[in-house]
């Protein structure tokens, strides 16, 4: 088994474990770690990370031979499996440790937050396979980067420490490495028990944003539908019960 989850009350962690190959994913991998995610729907926050030194250093080409490997078996099985992590009805942490490429940067993309190990090192290590980045690197390199510095780290394979890629607005906050994981445990345990639907809404709000590149008034619009959606819940009674009674509310999720 390549892929393992643990659960810890309304926490999950899926867990990349092949730490002898850098948690390199080959193509049942893949497979296998989108049956896990499907199988913890139930999680009201999940946390994504690497066994050993790395968090994934890619796709496992070891066994590949460029002469019979057609890339868009792979490639469209990952497209899919970074659509469900993206989707997934709960917040998402990952943990950026060691080497964060390819295959492991677009899962890292697809979470919600990440936390970064100072020594993780992000980029593209295309340039010395004769390959394109993937896994939705463009996409992110040119949002947060610009064309002039995305194409440097393409065409230059050079990669990024996990203080710069933080500073650089790649992700969310850099760590130390020996406290990253349980630093993330941490935030993951206290966004489990806040009100679930209403951080899957405002998932979507954003994501919106990201993917239609939608203006402030039609945000806005979509706000308020979140609203009154959320309105209806059992959580947005209970935030507003216990801010009228001054006390810690307690969420269902629901």
């Amino acid at each position: 088994m390549s892929i393992r989850t643990e659960r810890n009350g309304d926490v999950v962690e899926v867990v990349l474990d092949w730490p002898e190959k850098l948690n390199s994913l080959d193509l049942d991998a893949l497979v296998e770690l989108d049956s896990a995610l499907g199988s913890v729907e139930d999680a009201r926050a999940l946390v994504l990370r690497g066994e050993g030194r790395a968090f994934c250093a890619g796709r496992d080409v070891s066994h590949v031979d460029p002469a019979t490997d057609d890339p868009r078996g792979y490639l469209d099985t990952l497209t899919a499996l970074l659509h469900r992590l993206a989707e997934f009805p709960a917040p998402t942490f990952g943990v950026a440790t060691g080497a964060c490429l390819g295959v492991g940067l677009g899962l890292l993309i697809a979470t919600d937050v990440v936390y970064v190990a100072d020594t993780a090192r992000i980029g593209s290590p295309f340039a010395g396979l004769g390959a394109a980045l993937d896994s939705g690197g463009h996409a992110l390199f040119v949002a947060r980067l610009g064309t002039h510095r995305a194409l440097d780290l393409i065409y230059t394979g050079e990669l990024m420490s996990g203080a710069d890629a933080v500073a650089s607005g790649l992700f969310s906050r850099v760590v130390p490495a020996d406290d990253v994981l349980a630093f993330t445990r941490e935030k993951a345990a206290a966004v489990a028990a806040g009100p679930t639907a209403a951080f899957v809404t405002e998932k979507r709000l954003v994501a919106r944003l990201r993917d239609d590149r939608i203006g402030l008034w039609d945000s806005v619009a979509d706000e308020t539908d979140a609203q009154v959606a959320l309105s209806a819940t059992a959580d947005y009674a209970e935030g507003f019960a216990a801010f009228r009674e001054k006390r810690r509310p307690g969420f269902t999720g629901r």
